[in-house]
């Protein structure tokens, strides 16, 4: 249906139409690459099939290294590799009849800028997400990027919809959520995909990010398009395409009427698509109807109504001064002040809270300072989340506010544990607020409550506990409780039960009815255990005692019977150990011999030679008994160090008997050792014997140990024997360290550590622990040595990053470096920068001291000199290995071409108004530094007015208080000898314009004043935007606005009282305002009453009636199944005459299918997507009771094929 048009612009232009071509869906761009880089054009057409032709200046493409042409279905790409200067062309594509034109440009390549060190980021975010759009159906994806550099471990990131629903529960199908780290950029990046977006998806979203000790969020929203109907738009776009065509058919029709001979409408390439509204905007009035004629407006007055709409301001309030903000929000417990400010301070306020009046409380506080209205929230809570208004009279003012839970903190953190297999395992921890949310993991991995055969979850009040009933060992590992402010970790360590025994049970000889103690000692005091006698369990008795306090275990047998005498064994519960020992009885029999015989100390009476000495553990008891003979009775006399002991009471104590003495020490104590003299005598003699009495005990606790050696997770442990080893060789020692706050000791060793040093490791970085030991000998362990002084795992940095070469001159250098990727908890207190000449192995310090900043400038370099240069970063832990430039670098001066990087705004005219401050910064490059200068037209600038500031890298023009003469073209120009670019900047001063000219009344009748004035001898500099009128009364001389904003210089004033005079008055106005004073009429306007009455002569009244006519008749048509049809016609008659439609004869009153409208005799009948069973012959008929009339036409449905004749009608 487009070859009638074809052929009528062939036949006029010799050409075919462009504006006919609609070949292109998309079409390439004009582009700009840098020289070497790669250019891709895309273009697609709307059909597949369709032979597509690349040209270049006019002349057609071909594919070869260079070039590359693709055709996908409908898809088509010219790709140009390694563009030169001689690819700067003008390109086109070809497609049927449509032919779209675009630019390739080439410009040098940019001198290599070094990179720069990330910004610090406000708050955790370097890049927030970003609201989006999506068709339903489509996939979206939101990306966050969170700065990493300076964290330990990696954040937190959560996702919301809304308020509290969080998206990681919902992962699946249509959301996903992944995160990656950028290495380079020391950049953690999170994402979030939306697939197959739904209608329901649309909302508000949140993501929160946390680390240990700080938090940040940001909200963003996402936007759900419905789906189009393709069939229908598909039609729809064809037939508005076509009403289109017909447009410009009939717009070039008439322009060669319109257009001087010779002159033809210039040719037109397909143009990028225009928004008439933005440039009605935007235009001044004056060129609104040479847009409308080039744009091919015909409703331009309906236009600019809309537009004046779209202007208008919002209505400015009364009561309020300064409403509302849009939302605030406020951290829960904190308070908050909502502040309104009143026009009139005696008005009276209303505070409401989702609608309900807020009355006066504790924490509702209303408060009046003068005409400022604040309403104080105090302790804010969850329940304040909500809307509130403030009413004053008629007028509200509304808000929302959001109460931002803090994070929860960890206050109290978790502390590591050691426990036996089977044991109770309870960890805790104290977090800042009560009821807070925690989540638990083991290794990574979050412990849920479904696993509470296993796991038992506590709360109390702040306190949480994770209980573990009976431990085993696959429950050893890292612990983590986690908040969303902050997590604490904790290492639980499983140990087999292992029973060390400290003190063994020892074999007894002991006399009839005196006491038999068996003790022993084991290295767990909660562990039980049973005697046996021969196997057989001991029953204890009156006489048979079993006692167990700590790790001593004892069997005690009083008044011992020959019965006695067994082997006695200590069976640990629990534990594959049997400690025995054997108790014999003695048995002795003294014969009477009726002589005197000399005493006699019998040591040796077991049959064994006398002890030299007896060994007696530190708190236990020794009872020695010596059978003594002779005859009398000997006296027996016990010394220590020429010191009796007499005493028959106390702890070291001598019994007499007949026939044998008792040496007894309770508790032996160190300062009994020593040499013990027994004498004994009588008359026929004495006896002599020395027993030796050594006490062991444990060994004293040892001095603190020393921190020799600190790594990242490890340190090394030294220490000294302790002064008294107990008597006893050492055995071994038990090193056990804790975490400075806590109070838990956690052992390390399991088997006695026999060297004096200890490696420790599977420590956590940046943690302040103490380190403690033990000593152990065979009697047990000593008392716990002081506490270390406290240290922390801490590691040197590694070594920084990208170090580069900024800049080189005669005797400097400027270097610049990236932080280390690793820094460690040790932090970074600076780095060392060293130089070395090529040749030589002599690094020499650059700056004095460390420097904290990445980048150095060293200064005092020898011109000509090849240096090397390395940086290392330092901190608490030591150096780091160094970063060091790959080449030498030469001090020497590199010569750059000067050049301009002229800010985006300054490219127009810079506007400014009267008195105010300019202040225009140019960057430039250039080396060595050049020579800048300013002209304005061509004149050296005056230094007094203005003011020049340069430095090495931008020049700065300041003007303090701008002036009209200050408007002009002002060029500044850089020079580096024979090299130089210059830049030319247009500035324009405005002010307020001068007030009209010549106003006078040209007439006036009725209730109206014709007035007309010139336009303003001084424009401000501005164009003149327009007028304000004015009048006053003569009598009072109140003066009031008619018009503001006019732009014509005539107007008429209507509604003027009668029998007043009036003076009026124009302001003139433009983009700085009203002019400062007025031009008013000289004379004022009399408006005159009028004297006479009118009396309006009497007519017959005339006859109107009229039988109904159709003055427009139904027109036979034919429309396209689907779409809404309309058959119209117009009648005539008085009274207004009722409606009847019909087809074939049938009354359509009735059916919804059809609507029928009337409006001032326009007759119109709707048929609601008319099928082919809908076409057939309509009537309308027209009744009043002066008669009745019809009409008839005929209506054809039928497909998508659309004749021209038919758009044509």
């Amino acid at each position: 249906y487009l070859e009638p048009l074809k052929s009528y612009f062939l036949k006029q232009t010799g050409e075919p139409p462009l504006f006919l071509a609609s070949a292109f869906t998309k079409k390439p761009k004009t582009t700009e690459v840098v020289e070497g880089d790669t250019a891709v054009f895309e273009a697609e057409t709307e059909k597949t099939g369709i032979k597509v032709k690349w040209q270049r200046a006019g002349a057609e493409m071909f594919e070869n290294e260079k070039y590359i042409i693709k055709a996908e279905g409908n898809k088509h790409s010219l790709t140009i590799n390694n563009i030169g200067r001689e690819d700067d062309a003008t390109y086109a594509v070809i497609a049927g009849s449509s032919k779209v034109k675009f630019d390739l440009k080439v410009k040098e390549p940019a001198p290599e800028a070094q990179p720069e060190p990330p910004l610090d980021p406000v708050g955790l975010f370097v890049t927030r997400p970003q609201d989006g759009e999506v068709t339903v159906g489509g996939n979206i994806t939101f990306t966050c990027k969170v700065a990493g550099a300076s964290m330990l471990k990696k954040p937190s990131v959560k996702w919301f919809k809304g308020k509290w629903m969080d998206l990681g529960s919902k992962v699946g199908k249509h959301l996903q959520l992944h995160d990656s780290y950028d290495r380079n950029n020391k950049v953690y990046i999170y994402e979030m995909h939306i697939i197959q977006a739904k209608m329901t998806y649309a909302g508000g979203y949140r993501c929160e990010v946390s680390t240990k000790d700080k938090f940040d969020s940001c909200n963003f929203s996402l936007i759900v398009h419905e789906a189009p109907a393709t069939g229908d738009m598909d039609i729809r776009t064809a037939f508005r395409r076509t009403l289109w065509l017909f447009l410009k058919f009939f717009l070039v029709c008439h322009s060669n009427v319109l257009l001087p001979p010779g002159k033809s409408e210039p040719k037109t390439e397909s143009q990028p698509d225009v928004d008439v509204w933005d440039i009605l905007r935007r235009a001044p009035p004056s060129e609104y109807e040479k847009i409308a004629f080039q744009y091919g407006i015909t409703d331009l007055r309906g236009m600019l109504k809309r537009l004046k709409r779209i202007k208008k301001e919002e209505k400015k309030s009364t009561a309020f001064l300064q409403k509302l903000d849009p939302a605030y929000q406020v951290d829960k417990g904190q308070k908050i002040k909502l502040m309104v400010e009143l026009a009139n301070p005696d008005a009276e306020v209303k505070w409401l809270k989702n609608g309900q009046e807020i009355q006066v409380s504790g924490r509702y506080i209303f408060e009046a300072v003068g005409n400022k209205r604040i309403l104080t929230i105090n302790h804010c809570s969850l329940a304040d989340d909500a809307a509130y208004q403030c009413v004053v009279d008629e007028e509200k003012s509304f808000t929302e506010l959001f109460v931002k839970e803090p994070p929860i903190l960890i206050s109290h953190p978790l502390e590591d544990q050691v426990v036996m297999v089977g044991e109770r395992v309870e960890f805790e921890c104290e977090v800042s607020e009560e009821g807070a949310a925690v989540k638990w993991e083991k290794d990574g991995i979050e412990l849920k409550r479904e696993e509470t055969f296993k796991y038992r979850f506590k709360k109390d009040g702040k306190k949480h506990y994770l209980i573990i009933n009976e431990s085993t060992k696959e429950d050893s590992g890292h612990y983590t409780v986690k908040t969303n402010g902050g997590e604490s970790v904790a290492e639980l360590i499983i140990q087999e039960k292992k029973l060390e025994v400290y003190q063994s049970i020892a074999d007894l000889t002991v006399r009839a009815r005196d006491q038999a103690v068996f003790k022993c000692e084991v290295s767990d005091e909660n562990v039980k255990g049973i005697w046996l006698k021969n196997g057989k369990e001991v029953i204890p008795d009156e006489r048979i005692k079993i006692s167990h306090i700590g790790r001593i275990h004892k069997l005690t047998i009083d008044d011992v019977t020959p019965e006695d005498e067994a082997d006695y064994s200590f069976v640990p519960e629990g534990f594959a150990y049997n400690l025995s020992a054997k108790l014999r009885f003695l048995e002795i029999k003294i014969d009477f011999v009726p002589r005197q015989e000399p005493p006699k100390i019998h040591l040796d009476f077991m049959g064994q030679a006398a002890p030299d000495t007896i060994v007696v553990v530190a708190g236990n008891k020794l009872r020695l008994d010596v059978p003594i003979s002779g005859d009398p009775i000997p006296t027996v006399i016990w010394q220590k160090v020429n010191k009796l002991l007499s005493e028959t009471e106390g702890r070291v104590r001598v019994e007499m008997h007949e026939d044998h003495c008792i040496f007894i020490i309770e508790g032996a104590e160190k300062p009994d050792e020593g040499v013990y003299r027994v004498t004994v005598k009588n008359p026929a003699g004495e006896d002599k014997a020395d027993i030796t009495v050594k006490v062991i005990d444990v060994p004293d606790p040892p001095e603190a140990p020393k921190i020799i050696d600190v790594g990242e997770d490890y340190c090394t442990v030294q220490w000294q024997p302790p002064k008294y080893d107990g008597g006893q060789p050492i055995l071994g020692y038990i090193l056990e360290r804790k975490k400075k706050k806590s109070y838990r000791w956690m052992r390390l060793n399991f088997d006695l550590l026999k060297e004096l040093s200890y490696e420790a490791k599977r420590m956590i970085e940046g943690v302040v622990y103490e380190m403690r030991l033990y000593a152990v000998n065979s009697i047990g362990m000593s008392r716990p040595s002081p506490a270390s002084q406290p240290f922390m795992p801490i590691a040197p940095p590694s070594e920084p990053t990208h170090l580069t070469v900024e800049d080189i001159s005669d005797s400097t250098v400027t270097l610049k470096w990236r932080p280390p990727e690793r820094i460690g908890a040790g932090g970074l207190d600076g780095y060392n920068v060293e130089y070395c000449k090529e040749g030589s192995t002599e690094w020499v310090p650059a700056l004095q001291g460390l420097t904290e900043r990445t980048s150095a400038l060293i200064k005092d370099l020898v011109t000509g000199d090849k240096l090397y240069f390395r940086v290392r970063a330092i901190n608490l832990a030591g150096e780091s290995e160094p970063a060091l430039t790959k080449e030498p670098v030469t001090i020497q001066e590199i010569l750059q071409r000067p050049k301009f990087w002229l800010p985006r705004y300054l490219r127009q005219t810079l506007v400014k108004k009267v008195g105010e401050t300019i202040n225009i910064v140019i960057p430039f490059q250039g080396k060595p530094r050049p020579k800048v200068t300013w002209t304005k037209d061509g004149q050296t600038l005056d230094a007094k007015e203005v003011g020049i500031r340069n430095s090495t890298t931008d020049t700065i023009l300041f003007i303090r208080k701008a002036e009209h003469h200050h408007s002009g073209t002002y060029e500044v120009e850089v020079q580096i000898e024979n090299m130089n670019d210059k830049v030319a900047i247009t500035m324009q001063i405005m002010d307020k314009p001068g007030p009209p000219q010549n106003v006078k009344i040209i007439d006036v009748w009725g209730f109206n004043v014709a007035l007309e004035w010139k336009p303003p001898q001084d424009d401000g500099n501005a164009q003149i935007s327009g007028y304000t009128i004015q009048k006053a009364d003569k009598k009072t001389m109140e003066w009031y606005t008619v018009f503001d904003h006019y732009r014509r210089t005539n107007c008429v004033v209507s509604d003027l009282i009668m029998g007043n005079e009036y003076y009026f008055r124009v302001f003139s106005e433009n983009l700085c305002g009203l002019s400062e004073t007025a031009a008013t009429t000289k004379t004022p306007a009399y408006i005159q009453k009028t004297g006479a009455i009118y009396k309006p002569p009497s007519y017959k009244e005339h006859d109107f009636s009229e039988a109904p006519k159709f003055t427009h008749p139904l027109v036979s048509r034919s429309v396209i199944s689907g779409y809404n049809a309309t058959l119209s016609c117009a009648v005539r008659g008085s009274p207004k005459p009722k409606i009847f439609w019909y087809k074939n004869k049938v009354d359509l009153s009735g059916d919804a299918k059809y609507r029928m409208f009337s409006k001032h005799g326009v007759l119109t009948l709707e048929i609601r997507k008319p099928s082919p069973f809908d076409g057939g012959f309509y009537t309308c008929k027209a009744v009043n009771e002066c008669g009745e009339a019809e009409i008839e036409c005929r209506l054809d449905v039928r497909g998508n094929q659309i004749s021209v004749d038919n758009i044509l009608l």
